[in-house]
């Protein structure tokens, strides 16, 4: 049987070893290299040339001379972009960068497109005013050019109905990689705060991640320590964050840790998970947090609020966040685990998301857009149907709650 030939664009590449795409495509790749033939586009920046196989888990690697990410990622999506058109039948374009092109690709190919747009990535505060306006537009192509767009949460899909009149595909993440690790005694000799209760955090030390935040609130709290592991010497924003708050004692600032098991026993072991992203859409490390049966204190934004059912506790301030700390008891801290880790075991499992890829990718798509949708039915069942949104202009302002 001749398979259909996918590939996958935009991310480092797999094995995975950076960030929320990379983990996604590596366990597509995981799930999917039975029913496709499948070639996936990694930054030779990534990985030290002895580490460059032809081959991972069944799917074909093409190695590219640029970085992934940062302004190169437009240079890098464009160049994957026509060296899989030479051979590819569907197009998994992971991000927007290079979607500025699909209008014009268009023109001459009837190749299949599917983008994730991931999560309004115009959005972040690291990018000046023309980045975003290239990034909003590159969205809009991707959206209205693409045979099929994926979100992958609730809020994007409802931002994308508004904003383009457009129904996307809404796919997560799965979490189901991660495990609860015992603490072992090698573990105990490197990582000494084991030993007593600590709040856990890993993302990347960007703005919009409120690490800022996050460490003035832990640092007026000395009830037990947090540890933060991120990439400290990645800007000037997060150098000059570790020299402010190194100084610390109940702060505990880690370098990346790419070994999965060990940072798991790191975050299943902690008292309480702490997820400061207010800029995409459903992050990564959240839904393995979740999986992971932790208590979680998210950054109160829509998407945070999404992805945990509204379950979570959140804060929006440092004074919010210091005053759940001290008066969360540990009961409670028990219910919001349980309530975590329902949601994650039904919502968040890689067999399921590729189910959803498989879908899309097997299907013939012919957008719909919303106005007819909602139009062809009556108004009390649309709003049933979940597209009370489309009545609210200002919905997706930051700090809104979702509803049903």
């Amino acid at each position: 049987m001749i398979k259909t030939k996918v590939a996958i664009i935009g991310t480092a590449g797999v094995p995975a070893r950076y960030g929320g795409f990379e983990t996604l495509a590596h366990h597509l790749v995981d799930q999917m290299h039975a029913d496709y033939d499948l070639t996936v586009y990694c930054s030779a920046s990534y990985y030290h040339r002895d580490e460059r196989v032809k081959e991972f888990n069944g799917a074909k690697l093409v190695y590219v001379p640029l970085n992934a990410n940062g302004l190169q990622s437009i240079f890098y999506d464009f160049i994957s972009i026509f060296h899989a058109l030479r051979y590819a039948d569907t197009l998994l374009i992971l991000g927007v960068s290079g979607c500025i092109l699909l209008p014009f690709i268009k023109l001459f190919t009837r190749k299949k497109i599917i983008v994730n747009i991931d999560g309004m990535e115009w959005r972040r505060e690291k990018w000046n005013w023309a980045v975003r306006k290239f990034l909003k537009l590159s969205e809009y192509c991707a959206v209205k050019f693409s045979d099929a767009d994926i979100t992958d949460n609730a809020a994007i899909q409802r931002y994308t109905s508004i904003q383009y009149k457009t129904l996307s595909h809404m796919i997560a993440y799965g979490a189901d990689h991660c495990s609860r690790e015992k603490i072992s005694l090698t573990s105990y000799g490197k990582y000494e705060f084991l030993k007593n209760r600590y709040a856990f955090k890993v993302c990347r030390i960007e703005p919009e991640n409120n690490i800022h935040l996050v460490l003035e609130a832990f640092a007026n709290f000395k009830t037990f320590p947090l540890v933060l592991v991120g990439n400290w010497d990645n800007s000037e924003y997060s150098r000059e964050l570790r020299k402010k708050y190194s100084k610390h004692s109940n702060l505990i600032l880690l370098d990346p840790i790419y070994d999965q098991r060990e940072l798991n026993i790191l975050r299943s072991n902690c008292t309480v998970y702490i997820h400061g992203h207010s800029a995409g859409g459903t992050n990564p490390s959240l839904v393995e947090a979740m999986f992971l049966g932790l208590p979680v204190f998210a950054f109160d934004v829509n998407f945070n609020r999404a992805t945990t059912e509204n379950k979570a506790r959140f804060f929006r301030s440092e004074s919010e966040l210091l005053s759940l700390l001290q008066l969360v008891s540990e009961e409670e801290l028990k219910v919001l685990a349980a309530a975590m880790e329902s949601i994650a075991t039904k919502r968040y499992t890689w067999s399921a998301i590729a189910n959803r890829y498989r879908f899309v990718i097997n299907t013939s798509f012919e957008k719909r857009s919303v106005e007819s949708k909602v139009h062809a039915i009556p108004v009390h069942t649309a709003i049933r149907l979940g597209f009370r949104h489309l009545q609210q202009a200002n919905f997706f302002e930051d700090r809104k709650v979702i509803r049903a």
